[in-house]
């Protein structure tokens, strides 16, 4: 498939997981890509495994910094030469009893999940509102919607995304841009396999784990499919909503 031959795409947290699989499948679909991390040798091996130097640039970027964002998402639109879609899959993962939670431990998700996904969408928007036809599409998680107990940090920002999304659906739908979100569950992935739970948790309350299909957790490949088919032509119908993507972990 070439859904995405001409498109220009950004994709953040794209040095590792679900990211770096959005960009390789997007790749493969004829996007132009800039991969953007705040890890430079996760993206040296996103760049590797893509092997399309001509359609991916990479670009070292925090999306917790607002003034990496701006000049990471300048660059980026004058490295494609406009933007038609945002891809925001940076986020990270801690865990800690709630009561333990340091102020320092919650800020730093909060900056890194949500106000980085606020910070690189504002300053994309310009140029995703030129054609009247750019698409976002944010990373939330099924934590936002089913317990998940010692992360109510990330839980919090994962429900934030979705509402921040509903409000960016709504306030740009008249000039063409669509916003959706993902809810990923049961990926197989570094924040996955170790999740950083503290040493004297209680397994039991992690009372749904096992996706209903398959024999474990899927590839981020599962999760980048998604994200390509909501970004292209064939979501043109879809925004201003979420889809869980767990396997039927939470049905």
């Amino acid at each position: 498939m070439d859904r995405f031959a001409g498109r220009r795409v950004l994709v953040t947290g794209a040095g590792s997981g679900i990211g770096r699989a959005t960009v390789l499948r997007l790749l493969d679909e004829g996007a132009a890509v800039v991969a953007a991390d705040v890890s430079d040798a996760g993206l040296e091996e996103t760049a590797a495994l893509g092997r399309r130097a001509d359609r991916l640039r990479t670009r070292v970027m925090d999306v917790s910094d607002e003034s990496a964002v701006r000049d990471g998402v300048t660059a980026a639109v004058s490295d494609l030469g406009g933007l038609d879609v945002l891809v925001n899959a940076a986020g990270i993962l801690r865990s800690e009893h709630t009561e333990r939670m340091t102020l320092d431990l919650w800020n730093r998700v909060i900056a890194v999940n949500l106000t980085g996904s606020f910070l690189v969408t504002r300053e994309a928007l310009p140029a995703l509102l030129a054609d009247g036809a750019g698409v976002v599409v944010n990373f939330s998680s099924t934590s936002a919607s089913f317990a998940h107990p010692y992360m109510a940090a990330y839980a919090a920002t994962k429900g934030g995304i979705q509402s921040f999304t509903h409000a960016v659906a709504i306030e740009y739908a008249r000039r063409g841009l669509r916003a959706v979100c993902v809810a990923p569950g049961s990926i197989a992935s570094g924040m996955t396999a170790d999740p950083g739970l503290p040493a004297d948790a209680d397994m039991s309350l992690f009372t749904k784990l096992a996706p209903a299909l398959g024999e474990g957790f899927a590839d981020p490949s599962a999760v980048a499919g998604v994200v390509a088919m909501l970004a292209s032509d064939d979501g043109a119908f879809v925004t201003g909503t979420e889809l869980r993507i767990d396997g039927g972990t939470h049905m």
